[in-house]
């Protein structure tokens, strides 16, 4: 288990801010011992809770031609035919991964594959389960190629604590099953459309892990 990149800068001067914070309620106030201890019992409790938003777990990536993993740790909400309209313009098999904040918040990639299309889409923070969240949110949209063709659409979604949305592909990126392709600040949620002939192996409030769940076979 390490620290993931996004969260380091943050947790430093979180750190600094708290150990100044209750140094200066004992300069101030050192008879008041029952709040001093108060203090510091809540300041370790909060930045353990920070801690853990931004832990990134170590593990062998997965190597399964076919077999689509979880792109989130988290729960399953949906899963049901949709129509995706922004690129691959067709139904498919719509599987979503919600993510709470005491989820890791690494998104990895859930095949082997080229990035065909990726897209940044500004937006609002409705809540991650609502209807419009996957259409109105701040959100992305990745679309990999596999070697033999088939393609399968990735989408972060911010919800009303995730205010922040993290990627680092670009398109014409090729992206090893499992590797890490963004982060969502604080959870929300990651929809994968897949082929309607798909194979899905995950069933509804199904918890996962980020590139170790299976959640789909292919059948091209």
């Amino acid at each position: 288990m390490t620290i993931h990149r996004e969260g380091r800068v943050l947790l430093f001067w979180l750190m600094i801010i708290l150990v100044a914070g209750n140094y200066l309620l004992y300069y101030f106030y050192p008879d008041a011992r029952f709040w001093l201890n108060v203090s510091m019992l809540v300041s370790i409790v909060f930045y353990l809770l920070i801690l853990q938003f931004f832990r990134n777990p170590i593990f062998p990536l997965p190597n399964e031609e076919g077999v689509v993993f979880a792109p989130a740790d988290g729960k399953v909400v949906v899963i049901e035919e949709a129509n995706e309209s922004e690129y691959l313009k067709e139904k498919r098999i719509q599987v979503s991964i919600f993510m709470s904040p005491l989820n890791v918040h690494v998104n990895r990639s859930p095949i082997k594959g080229i990035v065909e299309f990726f897209r940044y889409h500004p937006g609002k923070y409705l809540v991650a389960w609502h209807p419009k969240s996957s259409t109105e949110n701040e959100r992305t949209t990745m679309v990999l190629r596999t070697e033999s063709g088939t393609k399968i659409l990735v989408r972060q979604i911010a919800g009303a604590l995730a205010r922040r949305i993290k990627w680092y592909v670009k398109e014409g990126d090729a992206l090893p099953q499992g590797g890490e392709f963004g982060f969502i600040k604080f959870g929300s949620r990651v929809d994968v459309f897949l082929p309607l002939d798909t194979e899905i192996l995950v069933s509804l409030e199904q918890k996962t892990k980020g590139g170790r769940t299976p959640i789909a076979r292919l059948k091209s």
